[in-house]
């Protein structure tokens, strides 16, 4: 575990997955103030507010569309990383979260709703690229026994994000009316900082010599992250890995849907990716204040209270980074979906029994903790992981734009119909995420291998 490997790790979880988790949750707590100012603006440009109808509407439109944003972002993936290599296109995304900063930023001074959902979109955008690249890029130059820790750290920064947001949430902080633009817009620090210092350290040695056959540049980027000069074994096996990739061209998505000697990888991202955002958990970062203020805890309690379950998920996420190499990807992920599923099932019964029972709405809040936590040490990482671990070079690209894309499209279906959702199901929508954890538990139980302390080729091996 050398200084440029610890770097690079850090600096691209914290300028990049970190605003994947400040963004989810970013609109939460503010939603009174953006639903005023969207009610204020449309009253000065059409003599009326608006209905509570349309206002949801175009509120979930506002927490939503940055799904939507991101489902392009990660469509682009494989040309991008592809033409500008992994770190070029990490360097070059944050140059959008500073364009939407500054759209955020002076929104209410422009008077325009458009700027905010606008600026919402390129966010996702931005997540949408990075949340397929940034574990591309570490998975391709970990060695292999710190894949799986290197790999989870961004998972991490996720839960910070979601962390942060909810520290400057705060009344006394910037989750007042006054200072809500400001806080929509508190990204462009880390973006700026990876925009500075990214350039520092060098592409991955795997892109360099696989598909741009630069054999002197990955020894060079090899020697810089492994610090040593002993790295032939390690380019030995991407020689392997190119030699037997030579007769085939990088795999558009369409070649790998149809390709049945990968059939199983490809199903098993597709599972584990759409089956993290069916989880239920967007729907707690976006609308954990309407959860629990339907739980009945007091409005002046319920930023603190969520503050509360932020911490659980940082922690949590320290133990899944600092256990993966031990316990294995397979026993971590199957713990923390079956933990959401048994949690979500105890949200339905405390909301059922509240009327009857007031101290139930602190049995929601721990079940809540529960679902974070079963999510952040597990679920929230692992399946991006897995996704540079079951696919060899020619294939990685467009596994990430399967992957990346379900997991956009479920995060846009969640954050935009669980409202609706709850009106009509009530406390039974969350059986629904309940049964789908455990069926995802199910599934990575029956069919998908333990992929920890082996290389690309010996993981393509077992499936075959």
């Amino acid at each position: 575990l050398t200084f440029p490997l610890v770097s690079v790790t850090l600096l691209v979880s914290f300028g990049s997955s970190m605003l994947y988790g400040y963004n989810l949750a970013v609109v939460n707590s503010p939603a009174a103030h953006i639903k005023a100012f969207y009610n204020a603006t449309w009253s000065q440009r059409y003599g009326h507010g608006l209905a509570s109808g349309p206002l949801t509407l175009l509120y979930s439109l506002t927490v939503s569309i940055f799904a939507l944003g991101g489902l392009v972002g990660s469509l682009l993936v494989g040309v991008l990383t592809e033409r500008y290599g992994r770190n070029g296109v990490l360097s070059r995304s944050s140059l959008l979260v500073l364009l939407a900063s500054s759209f955020m930023g002076f929104s209410r001074e422009l008077g325009s709703p458009e700027t905010v959902i606008v600026s919402r979109s390129i966010m996702g955008l931005h997540s949408g690229i990075c949340l397929s690249v940034v574990p591309l890029y570490l998975g391709e130059i970990a060695p292999k026994n710190l894949r799986g820790f290197l790999g989870l750290v961004p998972s991490i920064f996720i839960c910070l994000g979601v962390f942060f947001a909810q520290v400057l949430s705060l009344p006394e902080l910037l989750g007042n009316d006054r200072f809500w633009p400001l806080f929509l817009s508190v990204g462009v620090i880390p973006a700026s900082l990876q925009l500075l210092l990214l350039h520092c350290f060098p592409e991955s040695p795997r892109y360099l010599l696989i598909e741009r056959n630069d054999i002197f540049g990955a020894t060079a980027a090899l020697h810089r992250f492994l610090g040593t000069p002993n790295v032939q074994d390690v380019i030995k096996e991407m020689e392997e890995e190119q030699q037997s990739l030579s007769s085939m061209e990088m795999v558009s998505v369409w070649q790998l849907l149809r390709d049945h000697s990968v059939h199983w990888q490809t199903l098993s991202v597709v599972v584990v990716n759409a089956g993290m955002q069916l989880s239920g958990i967007d729907a707690i970062w976006f609308y954990t204040n309407t959860i629990f203020e339907n739980a009945g805890i007091p409005a002046s309690q319920i930023p603190y209270t969520i503050m509360g379950t932020g911490a659980t998920e940082v922690v949590a996420g320290l133990i899944g980074c600092f256990t993966i190499e031990k316990l294995g990807r397979r026993p971590l992920i199957i713990t923390g979906f079956c933990t959401m599923g048994i949690c979500s099932a105890g949200i339905t019964i405390s909301l059922l029994l509240q009327t009857t029972l007031p101290w139930m709405c602190y049995v929601n809040v721990t079940c809540v903790a529960g679902i974070i936590a079963g999510f952040c040490m597990g679920p929230a990482g692992i399946p991006f992981l897995m996704t540079a671990e079951l696919f060899t070079q020619s294939h990685r690209p467009a596994a990430y734009i399967v992957g990346g894309s379900l997991n956009w499209l479920c995060n846009f279906t969640i954050g935009f119909i669980f409202p609706f959702l709850q009106m009509s199901a009530g406390a039974f929508c969350n059986l629904i995420f309940c049964g789908i954890c455990f069926l995802v538990a199910l599934y990575v139980y029956l069919f998908v291998p333990e992929t920890k302390n082996k290389t690309f080729m010996e993981i393509s091996h077992i499936f075959a």
